[in-house]
């Protein structure tokens, strides 16, 4: 498989498979620059710790990385303000670092902590935060969508104009429950963005043996949903086509979706080991289009001192093993907790 090109939604100028405009990619600042690289960091950072602890025994049961496909959730963040929804599956800590939640937290979580998001108990797949607008972090397979769909119903119930987006994979794409809420999206205009990342390879089946139309932008055309291609390794291409995606929700002409074509450099989850590619193939992807060493090719090309990034690269690192230690020494729960937020 070659590594993800350069796609038909950074050509300005065209419309996106329903009609709606094509974005083109975006000319950061240095400022901009230096914000998603050290976003982008702090989540690499993060996820290579978790990697360390789990390996360590400290983190049980499933752990899913992000490593690689950053650029998607700090380039949607990046258009998105107070008050928009976030909700993804499973490979989430990404994500939840984007929103803005403390990297203590989330690593407690991790290891099943009292400091946890979840209080420990719902581990690396289920954390939340109201007061960020996180929903979760959900281990059934395309639940975020139609959850996702109903924050976004919620959102036009209300008469707000904030903006829901659903996370879920192109393995998640060809569940069913994913096409009931397209259909409810549309027929009642809800302002939702459908975040497709294609890692190519789902729970470890590429695309070209388990998809038959293999350009998710596409998904929603049955539905009248517009949908476009992005290369979701370039932060600056994910703003501009989130910067359209969000415009067109907020404007009341329903929902959109966004194929992110990216790549994970680990496998599925920690228990993968991913024989189903080849080591070429993945230093390859990181060679051509590693989404951090994108930006900092940008930042050195605009005169930023090699000192200053790796000032950056250290600051993260402090906060990511910093959260390591409070996740280690934080005491777990009480046996009491089991009984607590339990409906039945």
């Amino acid at each position: 498989m070659a590594a993800p090109k350069k796609t038909a939604s950074q050509a300005s100028g065209q419309e996106t498979n329903n009609g709606a405009p094509r974005s083109s990619s975006l000319n950061f600042t240095k400022e901009q620059d230096l914000a998603a690289l050290r976003e982008m960091l702090l989540i690499r950072r993060f996820e290579e710790k978790a990697g360390q602890l789990y390996g360590m025994g400290a983190i049980g049961g499933f752990c899913h990385l992000y490593i690689g496909q950053e650029a998607i959730v700090v380039g949607m963040q990046m258009a998105l303000k107070y008050g928009d929804q976030i909700i993804t599956g499973y490979r989430d800590h990404g994500h939840m670092l984007a929103t803005g939640m403390d990297a203590n937290g989330v690593m407690a979580e991790l290891t099943g902590r009292r400091g946890g998001y979840s209080k420990g108990k719902g581990g690396s797949m289920h954390m939340f935060s109201k007061e960020k607008h996180f929903y979760g972090g959900h281990g059934i397979v395309g639940a975020q969508v139609s959850l996702g769909t109903g924050l976004a119903f919620a959102n036009r119930y209300r008469g707000n104009d904030n903006v829901a987006v659903a996370y879920f994979g192109d393995g998640a794409a060809n569940q069913g429950q994913v096409y009931e809420s397209f259909n409810m999206a549309e027929l009642w205009k809800l302002p939702v963005i459908y975040v497709i990342e294609n890692n190519r390879y789902a729970m470890g089946t590429s695309v070209s043996r388990s998809s038959a139309q293999q350009d998710f932008s596409k998904r929603g055309a049955s539905f009248n949903i517009p949908g476009e291609q992005v290369d979701g390794m370039d932060v600056r291409a994910v703003k501009a086509a989130a910067d359209k995606a969000v415009k067109w929700c907020r404007e009341g002409n329903g929902p959109f979706i966004l194929e992110m074509q990216t790549y994970r450099y680990r496998g599925h989850s920690m228990s993968d080991p991913a024989k189903y590619r080849t080591r070429e193939e993945v230093e390859k992807v990181r060679h051509d289009s590693d989404p951090i060493e994108q930006v900092r090719s940008r930042l050195l090309a605009a005169k930023v001192s090699e000192q200053e990034l790796k000032a950056i690269d250290a600051e993260v690192r402090e906060i990511v093993n910093a959260s390591a230690d409070f996740a280690l020494n934080d005491p777990e729960p009480d046996p009491s907790e089991l009984y607590t937020d339990v409906y039945r």
